[in-house]
């Protein structure tokens, strides 16, 4: 024995064999609570997908409740990891280099896309059931796609940040398209899966030339790199930047990258155009806000006033389209919040444009700051309303398949609270009380475009706001309008003591009950207390 012990026993100064420093140089550690959130929600979707082989079609029905559930878990660690600021993934060389951060900005967005998750899974519950879709595919693609997007703006890294779009990207090509025998499901799914791919490929191109100038793919590592580039090389660092924002662009529905939007949502089941329109969107705006805050801005002039051409091109064809859309048009309200969601991006883009002139100067923290606060805070009311928004769209399209505009008229007469709820919703949109956090929203972001030089930029978004108004109100008044004859006469035929001014409709379906509600309390919320999303993002960027 003690002669084996003295063979095994390295001397105290014996040099370390070279592969075994290599191999120690090479180990970066894992924080598993920092990465829980996306962890426990893709992990959910493999659950949730086996347990679809064993179950009875009975039993299957109980799937979309543990999917609300296993969200509501993966949401659970943000409380945990609110007050640490962890990073993981980190190169072990102590320059605090890493691929995943859970700081403030990330928790926020991902509270966000598991909220807005969440909603989806009630909204789908009843449509689930209704279009008779296959129910473990269709709740482990949902799940899928929002671990991918709930990972987004956790990414540090170009690698890490196209992977984490392409998980909430490729699941929703599936989710479009699940409609057996739908041909417009079907066209929907090809056309965004087309378009979606060709951006990819862009933003890939993009990458390799940002690879190729600065030698890194971490954020930080790019944002320098640009600034002491051969300058024989500064060409292809501006078309490699400019080619990366297009995929981002492209999930933002930022024009000229939007015209998958329209066709998309309407041949999709309704909940899954609304995580489209909120998920997918915030996937989109988070990926640009940290490659231009974080990645690209030590070059903002390449960048600054590109942005601010796109927001007032983007909101001036979102409102214009929407504002064209007749009230008697099949999918006319799904349509409307398509090109709306459209506008909406613009509007998105004016604190990432205002801030471009700061982020060379003294304090580009304090520019990226400002940028973070009214993004953030457009981002969570736009997610709250629009999510009700559809919430309510998905009762109607219960009755009514067609969902035009029009279907609406007399909605209060049915259904009072929900009618309510709508109308509450569409005023948040357009920024009128009682959505004061719509209003708090606009007028941040019209601030940032005023202090920071960009008046001729905040004119636009307040034509466009203007422009936004009628056809909001116009749906809103919709609502509120009595029936019309034939259809209170038909709701009267029915029977069932039915009143004669109500339009014949089914009860609203518990989950799209609990999916209004939700929705229109976190409206309410940030409503009463508008500055709370600005607290909750200070510090957002380390």
């Amino acid at each position: 024995m003690t002669l084996l012990a003295q063979a095994l026993t390295v001397p105290a100064a014996a040099p370390v064999p070279q592969p075994l420093l290599l191999a120690e140089s090479s180990v970066q550690s894992v924080d598993w609570l920092a990465i829980s959130p996306p962890t426990i929600a893709a992990v959910a979707g493999l659950a949730v997908l086996v347990a679809d082989l064993f179950l009875p079609e009975r039993g299957k029905r109980l799937l979309g409740p543990v999917s609300a559930v296993a969200l509501l878990i993966s949401a659970l660690p943000l409380l945990l990891l609110r007050t640490r600021d962890l990073a993981t993934f980190c190169l072990p060389d102590r320059s605090h280099t890493c691929s995943y951060s859970a700081d403030t900005l990330a928790l926020v967005l991902q509270f966000l896309v598991l909220g807005a998750g969440f909603i989806t899974v009630l909204l789908s519950m009843p449509a689930v059931r209704d279009l008779r879709l296959p129910a473990g595919e269709y709740w482990f693609l949902l799940l899928s796609a929002t671990a991918g997007a709930a990972l987004v703006p956790a990414s540090r890294d170009l690698v890490t940040l196209v992977i984490a779009l392409e998980t909430a990207s490729l699941p929703a090509f599936a989710l479009v398209g699940m409609r057996h025998g739908s041909r417009g499901s079907a066209e929907a799914a090809l056309k965004f899966f087309l378009s979606s791919v060709t951006a990819t490929a862009v933003t890939l191109l993009g990458a390799s030339f940002l690879y190729a100038v600065t030698g890194t793919l971490y954020f930080r590592g790019i944002d320098e790199g640009l600034t002491r580039a051969d300058p024989q090389l500064e060409a292809l660092g501006g078309a490699g930047l400019a080619l990366t924002l297009v995929g981002f662009a492209f999930k933002a529905s930022v024009v000229p990258f939007h015209f998958w939007v329209p066709d998309t949502y309407v041949g999709a089941p309704v909940p899954v155009a609304a995580f489209l329109s909120v998920v997918g969107k915030t996937a989109g705006i988070s990926g640009l806000l940290l490659l231009l805050v974080q990645a690209f801005s030590s070059r903002a002039e390449l960048w600054g006033t590109a942005l601010a051409v796109l927001a007032a091109v983007t909101m001036t064809a979102g409102n214009a389209a929407a504002l064209r859309q007749r009230t008697d048009r099949a999918h006319g309200a799904v349509r409307l919040l398509a090109w709306s969601s459209v506008g909406q991006a613009g509007y998105l883009l004016v604190p990432l444009a205002a801030a471009a002139p700061d982020m060379g100067g003294t304090d580009p923290a304090g520019a990226a700051l400002s940028t973070v606060g009214a993004t953030v805070a457009y981002l969570l009311m736009y997610g709250a309303v629009n999510l009700g928004a559809f919430a309510v769209v998905a009762h109607i399209s219960r009755s009514s398949a067609a969902n035009r505009l029009s279907d609406y008229r007399g909605l209060y007469a049915a259904h009072p609270v929900a009618a309510l709820a709508l109308a509450f919703f569409l005023l948040c949109l357009a920024g009128l009380p009682p959505g004061v956090i719509g209003l708090f929203a606009k007028v941040a972001i019209f601030s940032t475009a005023v202090g920071n030089g960009l008046g001729w930029l905040a004119v636009i978004m307040a034509v466009n706001v203007v422009v936004a108004l009628f056809y909001y109100l116009r749906w809103t008044a919709l609502v509120f309008r009595a029936p019309l004859p034939e259809t209170a006469g038909a709701a009267a035929a029915t029977g069932a003591g039915a009143p004669a001014s109500a339009p014949a409709r089914p009860r609203i379906a518990p989950p799209l009950a609990a999916g209004i509600a939700l929705t229109a309390a976190a409206g309410i919320a940030l409503s009463l207390d508008p500055e709370l999303v600005l607290t909750l993002t200070a510090g957002g960027l380390r």
